[in-house]
């Protein structure tokens, strides 16, 4: 049992949970017992001729570390901690497919297994699985009963790749989404969703892709697809299908883009969507596999970056959704880093006037001039042939 569940009052005095300038963050252990092996890289691999494995990316101790730097670090007066309930089966129907979930309960039941690549259901996988679905459905509960503004699902395993019938990239259930689909089952009329993992949030996106209710955004690094798990590409024409159409905004990013370039893709992309679609309800969905050192991505952010994105989505949340917010973790896999980045994230969220906490890794150098013109091609693309854009970027 994690020492908040033992000692909730040994927190330092910190704003009203109610309010924007508090996060109020979703977290149990049980999602450490995911267990995903080493190997070479992710593929679990050992080929017989290395002394030295390495831990599968997505592993126990990036977790520990962004608990830890929240629990310690300079941003812990803003946060109080919360216990989630895990998920039923009858919760994963609102997005995934009856299926689908047998297919994983099966996979547990004997013993674990491979589910596509890099992807392994093991023993206490799947309590893990579903306490991170929990959590995050704990979390949108939590704001939609009016009980605090921002709330943090701190969960692995990830869950933006797990589509509505396969799992995918380190992925079997798709948290953010069973989250956007409690909140429409609630009353929310529009839901706006914007990820800045590395990644194309493609099971999201298919989740949603005929709806009109939910305005998916995903800012990722131009990867295309990775084979049957993954068939989207995460294209600028990737727009969604039927009542749906347009309401699926892809922005993949050069290789390298760095903080500047994000910024600039959030001011002329992202904001500008945002304020005409006029959600109320946001969420926001974090990797911080986009920054600098991350061994599973090819972006150049820092904590400055990520700092600025969470300003953005402050603004915007302030501006159309009363303030209300929607964190779910995602990738970031360099383990000190990503703790780091993320603390620098929430920073921005809460809109803090100055940094609390300085970047231990040098300067990364970029070059933003090839990122603008990349994403002035995706706002002249989009404002072409999406029907709500059309008047906002002309």
């Amino acid at each position: 049992m994690s020492d908040h569940h033992q000692h909730p009052s040994l927190q330092l005095p910190s704003p009203s949970s109610a309010t924007s300038g508090h996060i109020n963050v979703f977290w149990d252990d049980g999602m450490l017992d995911h267990h995903t092996g080493d190997g070479v890289f992710d593929s679990g691999i050992d080929p017989g001729f290395l002394d030295v494995l390495e831990k599968h990316p997505e592993n126990a101790d990036r977790i520990r570390n962004m608990v830890s730097i929240l629990k310690r670090g300079p941003i812990s007066p803003y946060i109080s901690w919360h216990s989630p309930t895990p998920a039923t089966i009858s919760d994963l129907l609102s997005f995934h497919t009856q299926e689908y979930i047998d297919s994983l309960v099966k996979a547990d039941k004997d013993g674990g297994k491979t589910i596509c690549s890099g992807t392994f259901l093991n023993i206490g996988s799947w309590n893990a699985a579903l306490l991170a679905a929990g959590t995050t459905l704990s979390a949108m509960k939590y704001i939609l009963d009016g009980r605090g503004k921002i709330c943090y699902a701190l969960v692995r395993p990830p869950g933006h790749h797990a589509q509505p019938t396969q799992a995918d990239g380190y992925c079997f259930l798709n948290n953010a989404g069973l989250a956007v689909q409690y909140a429409l089952d609630s009353g929310c009329k529009r839901v706006a969703v914007i990820d800045i993992d590395v990644h194309y949030g493609n099971g999201t996106a298919e989740g949603f892709y005929r709806s009109d209710k939910v305005l998916t955004v995903s800012l990722h690094m131009n990867h295309g697809s990775w084979g049957p798990s993954h068939p989207q590409s995460g294209g600028i024409d990737e727009f969604g299908e039927g009542e749906g159409f347009g309401y699926n905004l892809n922005v993949p990013l050069p290789n390298g883009t760095g903080d500047k370039g994000y910024k600039y893709a959030m001011t002329e992309v992202v904001a500008p969507a945002v304020t005409k679609f006029d959600p109320d309800m946001m969420v926001f969905v974090v990797g911080q596999d986009s920054s600098a050192f991350d061994p599973n991505g090819r972006q150049c952010l820092t904590m400055e970056g990520y700092r600025d994105i969470g300003k953005i989505i402050h603004n915007l949340a302030d501006n159309h959704c009363n303030g209300r917010i929607l964190i779910v973790q995602e990738g970031g896999y360099h383990i000190t880093y990503s703790a780091y980045c993320l603390h620098a994230t929430l920073e921005g969220v809460l809109n803090l006037p100055y940094p609390l906490l300085s970047d231990p890794i040098a300067y990364y150098p970029e070059e933003d001039s090839f990122a603008e013109k990349a994403i002035e091609t995706i706002k002249h693309h989009q404002a072409q042939d999406v029907p709500f854009l059309r008047e906002v970027n002309h």
